[in-house]
């Protein structure tokens, strides 16, 4: 059964709905008529007005399939209802075409709801914002607000873009996107999503992200688009649909020719093989999997958990077992800054402050939450951060710039490894008492701009970071044990003593630190080869390869990274790990539901089609058997929006 694209009042095919209830109008006039002793030009009247109102969509829908020599269920609804006429049965196909036109409605209204409960997140966000001009306060489109304007949120306003709070304090409520009901403070540095309702104190934001291409913006664009993305099933049955059309037409007039030379009068032979043709017409078949599939998407949408298609729903309902990324993802993804460590060799008048700035200028330039809090700090000091240029990043390990005359060079060891530096004895030391405390550490080295010689050259000192666990990484870890997940291990590219203290800490199966990009991809595959399908969860573009390998990427959707959210397979909105598990159940009640309805669906074209054969069954009663169970089809899969929460 086709989608077609109705037009909507209130959220509902309305003209599709009059003409649905015009029809069946028709149909009760045209059986109590009968009924009364009604004149015949009468019920020809009513006969040839149900028809028209009945058919348009169906016609209209198969038209340009004709065009092309396909055919399809509209085609043998068409064909049935018209073959009843021919024979006199007026009642009984005007009654198959309502039941038919029925069965769309419910169709489009449960896909509509589907859309609703994707873009209803957008829809209270203000179509104006207070932005602060030079000339004074203007309030502006946010069509026409850009990155770097400076808004001013009152108390109860609705962020209407993404940006960072820029001056004052607040609390912001964040339950649209993030499901957590709980006020998040906001004060300077920190980052404000659009959607977010501002509930206590007057702010200034400075515009990271113009509205079109805010974090939640890309969310619901791509959730939008995965209504278009099919699971393995779904395509399955629309790639045979027009064959399997084809085949009952042939086996149809096949059936009727060999009742006829059989001795049946040709009426009813032709009737016959009209009811044949409604019982095994596979609408509740084509619609088995995307009435499941849809509702799960919008499900998960009411969630916070963003499915770009069928075929990640279908994939996360086999997964075995579970790989997350460390910073940002089990952790909060907000270190802060704890050790700040200089050189003995450093000059005289270079402070903490200046180690301080001189990393800040490179890792504002860069994406990395230990970047992001090294500027916060920094800002959070009132240092003066310098522009750099040349700037080049080597993921996994660091970045490099010029700044003032000097070459700075700010990451781990591996970094200067790589580029054949060996750190000092003191440094390593120092980085290794901090490192098995479970922190992170960077280091800061620079070299007189067009000079690498050693006496122009200097270890500047290292900077040492703590990132908590996050409060639901514990309860999320035993949800997927609870959900038979076999195996779940940590890959990061930070140093293995935080790594293994991480891990005992969320009692994990086994970790992997100092990880690259495509050393991740390495054990991807190989947890792959060992266990099976495997679910990779990430939040950095160094995450972006091995989301891409694994047989399911999910990213944490408060990076707001376009690389990260257009990789991932699923976006886990206001980052909680909950929804890790969250969306694992789904996916597996979206299948279970899918199957569900494709046995009851199999199972009455089958029991249908058999009485059919046996001649026992009359047109009234297929087309109600034919009809109801595409209804109980939409109805089934539409029971995961009304209780959208697995094992509920």
């Amino acid at each position: 059964m086709s989608v077609a694209k109705p037009c909507y009042l209130a959220g509902l095919p309305w003209v599709d709905c009059a003409l649905t209830a015009l029809t069946g109008s028709f149909a009760l006039a045209l059986i109590a008529g009968e009924w009364l002793g009604m004149p015949p030009a009468a019920g020809i009247a009513l006969a040839v007005g149900g028809y028209l109102s009945g058919s348009w969509r169906a016609a209209i829908e198969t038209f340009p399939g004709l065009l092309r020599g396909k055919a399809d269920i509209e085609l043998l609804m068409i064909l049935a209802a018209a073959g009843a006429a021919a024979i006199g049965h007026y009642d009984e196909g005007i009654v198959l075409l309502f039941l038919f036109s029925l069965s769309h409605v419910i169709e489009d209204i449960a896909q509509e709801k589907s859309r609703r409960a994707i873009t209803s997140i957008l829809r209270e966000r203000p179509s104006h914002a207070t932005v602060l001009r030079p000339e004074g306060v203007a309030l502006t489109p946010i069509e026409e607000i850009d990155r770097g304007d400076i808004l001013r949120l009152h108390p109860g306003e609705i962020a209407p873009v993404d940006g960072v709070v820029r001056e004052g304090e607040t609390t912001m409520d964040e339950s649209t996107l993030t499901g957590e009901f709980v006020p998040i403070s906001k004060r300077g540095g920190d980052r404000v999503m659009a959607g977010a309702v501002n509930r206590n104190g007057s702010i200034d934001v400075t515009v990271t992200e113009p509205a079109a291409k805010s974090t939640l913006a890309r969310i619901v664009q791509c959730a939008e688009r995965a209504q278009e993305r099919k699971s393995r099933f779904q395509s399955t049955i629309e790639r045979l649909e027009n064959r399997y059309a084809a085949g009952v037409l042939a086996g149809v007039t096949l059936y009727i020719l060999v009742l006829w030379f059989a001795g049946f009068p040709g009426p009813d032979a032709f009737y016959r093989g009209i009811v044949l043709l409604v019982v095994a017409s596979p609408c509740a078949l084509v619609l088995s999997t995307p009435a499941a599939t849809l509702a799960a998407i919008a499900a998960g949408a009411r969630q916070g958990i963003i499915f770009k298609g069928g075929s990640t729903l279908e994939k996360l309902a086999h997964i075995d077992a579970v790989m997350f990324d460390k910073t940002g993802t089990l952790t909060t993804g907000r270190p802060r800054v704890t050790d700040i460590i200089l050189s003995p060799d450093a000059p005289q008048d270079y402070t903490e402050e200046t180690l301080l700035a001189e990393a800040a200028a490179l890792e504002a330039r860069s994406e990395h939450v230990i970047a992001k809090e090294i500027v916060r700090a920094a800002r959070e000091r009132h240092l003066d951060i310098g522009e750099v240029v040349h700037f080049e990043a080597e993921p996994g390990m660091g970045i490099h710039a010029d700044l003032d005359g000097y070459e700075v060079w700010v990451g781990n060891a591996r970094l200067f490894n790589q580029h054949g530096e060996a750190a000092p004895d003191w440094l390593m030391r120092a980085k290794g008492e901090l490192e098995s405390a479970g922190k992170s550490t960077v280091i800061v080295h620079r070299c007189r701009k067009g000079t690498r010689a050693r006496d122009k050259c200097k270890w500047l000192g290292l900077l040492g970071f703590l990132d908590p666990p996050r409060d639901s990484a514990l309860k999320a870890i035993a949800e997927l044990r609870k959900l038979g997940v076999q195996r779940i291990a940590l890959l990061t590219g930070d140093n293995a003593p935080a790594a293994e203290r991480l891990a005992g800490e969320l009692a994990l199966d086994e970790f992997h630190a100092d990880l690259l990009p495509e050393e991740k991809i390495a054990w991807v595959e190989r947890f792959e080869n060992q266990w099976g399908r495997v679910l990779m969860i990430g939040d950095g573009i160094n995450d972006v390869p091995a989301l891409a390998r694994a047989t399911v990427g999910c990213a944490m959707g408060g990076t707001g990274i376009d690389t990260v959210l257009h990789r991932a397979d699923c976006v886990l909105m206001g980052d909680e790990l909950l929804r890790v598990p969250a969306a694992l159940a789904l996916g597996r009640r979206a299948t279970r539901i899918a199957r569900q309805n494709l046995t009851f669906a199999l199972g009455s074209i089958l029991i249908l089609t058999a009485c059919s054969l046996a001649g026992s069954l009359p047109l009234a009663l297929g087309v109600l058997g034919h009809e109801g169970s595409t209804v109980l089809v939409c109805l089934n899969g539409l029971r995961i929006l009304r209780n959208p929460r697995p094992g509920e």
